[in-house]
């Protein structure tokens, strides 16, 4: 509680706490903490896949996965995705990669090309796209790769402002689209509820090319199991009579192996015709034999939660840790806030005023942030309080030096800002 000491004692609690962080420093540790990647142990868990690579039956499908055809993925794969996302097989393209590829096709496609027949956004003037925040910050450098003006909204403990949100979709033609990670979001972990699913469902919007990109990357992605629900926002959608405004995306990036999954897109079936279309001249299908592999290891969703459930044993430990440290040093401090996650791979932490601060701080010692201000559109947090914290590839170790740096940082931050 530095503001109930006098000016001295926080003088020479700074110089304490410089002292403490210098000796961290100087154990010339280098961690990396700027993306939510999974780590070796993570990775090792698919490896079967590619050991039984030899066994698997890739002429089982329609046409045989080694040759070309479906060019909107395997039979078995568009089943899949279809169970794991609660539609049906032909409402989903499965393609390579990673869900970023596949959304920034779908932005490109709809600046270039058009949606469903209609005219190509950047005909028609400036468009732009609601960002909720924080947020993902790869989201945001799509719009701005495009030139699309972003939108930005609070982000709240269950989901987007919905209050904010609703009349500019339903008066502004520009407005084309709005982000959203609906489980576990990127970075604050919160699970939409019910009722921010529903009213997004069901949103009048002025502009009938309007879409909703549903990126659902961390749908199996829970800390403590995988009974989080979520509800459906394409069945709610439908029932509302916006069967059409809903894009859907989900990939096995952090399933299986982040550089060489596959994605899914998961729309109404004119929208998957629309797509299909466009992707036409693309490419001539995906990589079917990496769907084969795939499916063969994955099986179905309680298979994949089983999966998952290894994930989260290496995974959890690293939160905890960083609970548990950030709760001794910090209590309940107003200067400091963060979020403590069912699942994902972040960790959302508020420190006003010092974020920048902080994140310089803690690269001089050897941990390295996701810049502060990245998780909001343009890297503008008016509060300089935001940071990602990605505790998936450091080893328990690491994470305990990289958590006692950012404390330290923190705690230097907040005492240079108090003696100004």
């Amino acid at each position: 509680m530095y503001k109930e000491m006098s000016a001295e004692e926080r003088r020479r609690m700074l110089e304490d706490e410089m002292k403490a962080y210098k000796k961290l420093a100087k154990k010339g540790m280098s961690v990396d903490m700027t993306r939510g990647r999974p780590s070796k142990e993570q990775l090792e868990i698919a490896m079967p896949m590619l050991e039984a690579a030899g066994y698997y039956d890739y002429s089982a499908g329609v046409a045989d996965a080694r040759n070309y055809g479906e060019p909107a993925g395997t039979k078995a794969a568009r089943a899949l995705f279809g169970e794991l996302l609660g539609v049906k097989p032909a409402e989903v393209i499965v393609s390579d990669g990673s869900s970023l590829d596949m959304m920034y096709n779908a932005v490109q496609f709809a600046m270039q090309f058009g949606v469903m027949g209609g005219v190509p956004w950047n005909k028609q003037g400036r468009v732009k796209f609601i960002c909720a925040a924080p947020g993902y910050d790869r989201h945001f450098s799509i719009c701005a790769a495009f030139g699309i003006d972003m939108i930005t909204v609070p982000m709240k403990d269950d989901g987007p402002d919905m209050d904010l949100i609703e009349p500019l979709v339903r008066t502004d033609v520009s407005i084309k689209g709005m982000w959203c990670v609906p489980k576990y979001s990127n970075p604050t972990g919160i699970i939409y509820s019910d009722e921010v699913v529903s009213r997004i469902a069901a949103m009048k919007h002025a502009a009938e090319d309007f879409r909703v990109f549903w990126d659902n990357a961390y749908a199996v992605h829970g800390l403590y199991g995988n009974d989080d629900r979520l509800k459906s926002v394409y069945d709610a959608a439908k029932k509302a009579g916006n069967g059409d405004m809903i894009y859907q995306f989900a990939s096995t990036s952090k399933i299986t192996f982040a550089g060489s999954g596959v994605a899914a897109f998961a729309a109404s079936e004119a929208n998957v015709a629309d797509m299909l279309g466009k992707m036409f001249f693309k490419q001539i299908n995906p990589n079917k034999v990496n769907q084969v592999m795939h499916v063969n290891f994955l099986k179905d969703v309680e298979n994949i939660k089983r999966i998952m459930a290894r994930h989260a044993e290496i995974l959890r430990p690293k939160f905890e840790l960083f609970e548990r440290k950030l709760s001794e040093a910090f209590g309940e401090s107003g200067d400091v806030r963060w979020s403590k996650p069912r699942g994902g791979y972040f960790i959302s932490l508020d420190v006003p005023g010092c974020a920048k601060r902080v994140v310089s701080l803690a690269a001089e010692a050897g941990v390295k942030f996701t810049a502060a201000g990245s998780t909001y559109p343009y890297m503008q947090d008016d509060a300089d309080g935001n940071i990602r914290i990605a505790p998936s590839v450091p080893s328990l170790d690491e994470t305990e030096f990289a958590t006692d740096v950012l404390i330290s940082s923190i705690r230097i931050a907040l005492l240079e800002r108090s003696l100004r």
